[in-house]
């Protein structure tokens, strides 16, 4: 794997090659990647897992719906995660060895400022909507965004520390929301992972549906209030 950051685009295009069109993946799909991703399965494993998934089902001798949904795929992208553990291929989060950067320092800082105005911006907006404790957090994310931006001369050198870092923050974040958020609005994002996950259901294990589930939420957080997403995958 050349760039781990090429991650979610890998997937989305391997997926959109099998299924034979340039269809768009659902928030449900970013989540299920995202869920990938935090499990540490290897890029390889999971562009096998899709792959497989599709040999099969044109194999089958009726085929009545499309795929439409990456979690067609999930039972195959875990049994290809089994096998390469076996034999010891590299999880997704693990330091991938470059000859170059991948990313150019400048597009680095670009990303990092550009967030720390959106997380600004979205203070200024919960302060006007009383709610000041979320707007603190806000606050902290985009000084630390500014910081790291300002003094770390060596961004480029090492994008996968960089990377944790701001997986911390986006993890703070994420506890804060989910702390701000009314019930009624988790309700909603609950429904709609269970009504979008139905026909699939029964390919995912209880680990992967809570992960899943946390990352559904995760992401329809901060569509909601408007917060850019702070991992370099987002780049």
């Amino acid at each position: 794997m050349e760039n781990y950051f090429n991650y979610f685009t890998e997937i989305e295009v391997c997926f959109q090659r099998a299924r034979g069109s340039m269809t768009l993946l659902s928030t449900l799909d970013w989540a299920l990647i995202e869920s990938w991703k935090e499990a540490g399965i290897p890029l390889e494993a999971v562009l096998a897992g899709v792959e497989r998934a599709f040999e099969k089902y044109q194999k089958r001798p009726q085929r009545f719906r499309k795929v439409n949904s990456l979690a067609y795929c999930s039972q195959e992208v875990l049994r290809a995660a089994e096998e390469a553990s076996r034999t010891g291929a590299s999880p997704a989060r693990e330091k991938v060895t470059q000859n170059e950067p991948v990313f150019a320092r400048n597009d680095m800082v670009n990303f990092l400022n550009r967030n720390r105005a959106v997380l600004e911006l979205a203070a200024k907006s919960q302060d006007a909507d009383g709610q000041g404790v979320l707007a603190l957090d806000f606050r902290e994310a985009a000084k630390a965004l500014e910081e790291i931006a300002a003094h770390d001369a060596d961004l480029e050198a090492d994008p996968e520390g960089l990377e944790r870092r701001l997986t911390a923050l986006e993890d703070k974040l994420s506890a804060s929301l989910t702390r701000a958020a009314p019930v009624e609005l988790l309700t909603t994002f609950r429904t709609e992972m269970d009504r979008a996950l139905a026909p699939y259901r029964r390919n995912l294990g209880r680990g992967e549906v809570e992960s899943l589930e946390r990352q559904f939420i995760k992401k329809g957080l901060f569509e909601h209030y408007n917060l850019p997403r702070l991992s370099l995958f987002y780049m």
